[in-house]
């Protein structure tokens, strides 16, 4: 196996394990579903690998965590958390790290990409299943509108995080 692989899979690893443990130590402390601790691994992940791997991470990380925790509950919240996480992983490594872009800039629309994911998600099960959820714009503001100071410690934290690991020579 090439060495680029063996970091990935074990980047990977940790960035599922962060997105299982930071999530349960915001329900702990307060509403996790305001900070959207699950979204910040995900997306570090997305800025630090390859498309594979990142939308490994960006599937991964909700599935174990509602399999092992419970959090987020299988139906209706883990289908548009699936395509939504996947949606930040992929976006941000396709963005960054395929097409160059500035981090600030890739975040930005790849936050978009995922409500965008999500919203579209959400609407299939309204349309297709038994799932009672808002009509997906309602859905979508209002996740906007609880997530707003997840979204803030978003844009402010990951970032310079993402600069400081390539300055580093970390991704």
């Amino acid at each position: 196996m090439h060495k680029k692989t063996i970091r990935e899979i074990t980047l990977a690893g940790f960035f599922i394990a962060i997105g299982l443990v930071l999530p349960m130590a915001f329900h702990v402390l307060g509403p996790g579903t305001t900070f959207l601790p699950m979204h910040i691994p995900v997306l570090i992940a997305g800025f630090s690998l390859s498309l594979p791997f990142a939308l490994l991470v960006g599937i991964l990380t909700p599935l174990l965590s509602s399999l092992l925790t419970g959090m987020p509950v299988i139906f209706p919240v883990l289908p548009f958390m699936i395509f939504e996480l996947a949606a930040y992983a992929s976006g941000a490594s396709l963005l960054y790290r395929t097409l160059k872009v500035n981090v600030y800039v890739s975040l930005v629309i790849t936050m978009i990409i995922g409500r965008i994911a999500a919203m579209v998600t959400v609407w299939a099960l309204v349309n297709y299943t038994t799932a009672k959820l808002p009509n997906p714009i309602v859905f979508i503001t209002g996740a906007v509108t609880t997530g707003l100071p997840g979204i803030t410690i978003q844009l402010l934290l990951i970032p310079p995080i993402v600069i400081l690991l390539r300055k580093r020579n970390l991704i």
